[in-house]
């Protein structure tokens, strides 16, 4: 495998993590439009918004059907 593939692949998967990110904000209640969107905004930041999110923001929302019930 060369270098290129890597780096392609390594994108493709920061990419995949960003788009599982953004799905599950955009899916979760978390109190309010304003935090809602500070942690859509960390999910943006390259390379590094997704882990901070799954890893500090994933538990912290509430699903909106449970939020509901």
């Amino acid at each position: 495998m060369d270098f290129s593939t890597i780096v392609i692949l390594v994108g493709v998967l920061f990419y995949a993590l960003t788009c599982l990110a953004i799905f599950d904000i955009a899916r979760k209640d978390f109190g309010g439009v304003h935090l809602k969107a500070l942690w859509a905004f960390i999910a943006l930041i390259p390379f590094l918004g997704p882990p901070i999110y799954f890893i500090a923001g994933y538990r912290k929302g509430v699903p909106k059907a449970a939020a509901a019930g």
